[in-house]
């Protein structure tokens, strides 16, 4: 289960905090999330400080919503290195 609410606010900006697993079918649904708010030219950041485990659909979402300038803030140092592996695989 996966947990998506709204943190900070800003004018242009948006904080979504995780909590739980990004696995299954809540990779689609942070997926719609946050293309959504993309969508309305915001920058978004996930705090992702209880996430505790993604699944590759998650890891590939994720990295790919880095790659289009959103920020991934307080990965637990075992999400983290889950990022880098997947990050140093699609490269």
């Amino acid at each position: 289960m996966l947990k998506i609410s709204e943190g900070k606010r800003a004018k242009q900006a948006i904080t979504l905090r995780l909590e739980g697993r990004v696995v299954g079918p809540w990779v689609g649904e942070l997926r719609q999330i946050c293309e959504s708010l993309l969508g309305d030219s915001r920058k978004l950041a996930l705090d992702m400080a209880e996430v505790t485990f993604a699944d590759e659909s998650g890891l590939q979402l994720m990295t790919s919503l880095q790659a289009r300038g959103v920020k991934l803030l307080n990965a637990t140092p075992f999400v983290d290195e889950q990022l880098r592996t997947t990050a140093g695989l699609t490269n």
